[in-house]
């Protein structure tokens, strides 16, 4: 270890920096109002949400430093939002201590789909194409999102852009890091950067002793296990592949999976290979040579970790900065992994349709029987290569 941190510090950018510091706050507002819904409808008290939000930071921060440091390879992990979506809706009627036990069973199921390579096994049955546009529809969104904010906040979201492109063409490596900068000076020029709210207070973890129940185990832990892996872990590891980097799969899920374990009964509920905010982590902008991305990992697990400590300031720096200024940052960060996945998903003529299915399916945002488009995207581009090229025996 002591000599992966030397590497490391050799390794280290001020892009990969900004990289991993924005694809934490990316991650954070984009989802955590969800996860205080999800934990206050278990019934969970002010001290039991704070210890939520230690055991998701500590959990994502060691999980994602230590598999990127071991590896070598952007490995960034991420609580899962589709799961906490459906906590809100599912969790009604189920005890805090009920829901922990569905939890530690969801997060049983996770490590042993990784331990027996039964989710690899299935990542491997889908195309590089399909992967790739499944990647570029879930991204996609985040640049929609970015662009669309032109409308609310011209001013900001126009300056950042114009930044972006004259970072592009003069200082391409620091194109983001310039753009970041960029929209907190002139969010508090604007008077739209409220850092007067954030305070800082110590996160202290809470034990709640886990109760298990077969209305939990059916209606928590089952599906809380499908939507992660379906919804989060697919398109994970078609992040990884897509971007260039073959990741032992088993591993890492196994490891998200113990994460799991030991930090459920703190309110860990369900950790994942992260999609959108890992492909900030493994673009040109993160860093120029691909085999050093992996230190925007390690800092975005760092930041994690940070956020986990003071997880009572959470609520106060997201609300600091404004809406337009994350969607910006995000969207801008993500084109160049967008392009590359949908040049890697069209640049075959015999993949071209099923993986424009793919993408537009995974844009879309469908979701049907509590599973999300990405899903369903990977089943509509499976279903279109087996009927365009299904030959009789």
């Amino acid at each position: 270890m002591p000599s992966a941190l030397r590497r490391f510090g050799r390794d280290l950018a001020l892009s990969s920096v900004v990289a991993g510091f924005v694809a934490v706050l990316v991650g954070y507002t984009s989802s955590v109002v969800i996860i205080f819904q999800a934990a206050q409808g278990l019934g969970a008290s002010a001290e039991q949400l704070t210890s939520w939000m230690w055991a998701l930071g500590i959990g994502m921060g060691l999980s994602s430093a230590g598999l990127s440091l071991w590896y070598r390879e952007p490995v960034l992990t991420a609580w899962s939002t589709p799961g906490a979506a459906l906590l809100v809706t599912a969790g009604a009627g189920v005890s805090l201590a009920e829901g922990i036990g569905a939890f530690i069973v969801c997060a049983g199921l996770i490590t042993l789909a990784g331990a027996t390579r039964a989710f690899e096994r299935v990542m491997d049955r889908i195309p590089q194409p399909l992967a790739a546009a499944l990647l570029a529809g879930v991204l996609a969104r985040f640049a929609l999102d970015a662009f669309a904010a032109l409308r609310s906040d011209f001013a900001l979201v126009g300056s950042m852009l114009l930044v972006y492109l004259l970072g592009r063409r003069f200082w391409p490596r620091y194109a983001v890091p310039a753009v970041l900068v960029a929209g907190l000076l002139l969010a508090a020029l604007l008077g739209q950067l409220h850092l007067e709210a954030v305070q800082l207070r110590w996160a202290q973890p809470v034990w709640t002793t886990p109760e298990f129940s077969a209305r939990a185990l059916v209606g928590v832990a089952l599906p809380l296990f499908v939507v992660t892996m379906a919804s989060q872990n697919l398109p994970g590891v078609a992040a990884q592949r897509a971007a260039g980097y073959a990741i032992p799969v088993s591993p890492v899920i196994t490891a998200t999976g113990v994460v799991n374990l030991l930090l459920a009964p703190f309110g860990g509920y369900a950790y994942n290979l992260a999609a959108i905010t890992a492909a900030i982590c493994m673009g040109r902008e993160a860093h120029e040579d691909p085999a050093r991305r992996y230190t925007a990992s390690v800092m975005a697990g760092l930041f994690y970790l940070a956020m986990g400590l003071a997880g009572g300031a959470v609520v106060g720096l997201i609300a600091a900065f404004p809406k337009a200024l994350v969607l910006a940052v995000a969207g801008l960060a993500l084109l160049g992994s967008i392009g590359g996945a949908l040049a890697t998903a069209l640049e075959t003529p015999k993949w071209r349709e099923p993986a424009l299915i793919t993408f537009l399916v995974t844009l879309s945002g469908v979701s049907l029987l509590g599973i999300g488009a990405a899903f369903w995207g990977v089943v509509a581009g499976a279903l279109a290569v087996a009927v365009q090229h299904w030959r009789a025996r």
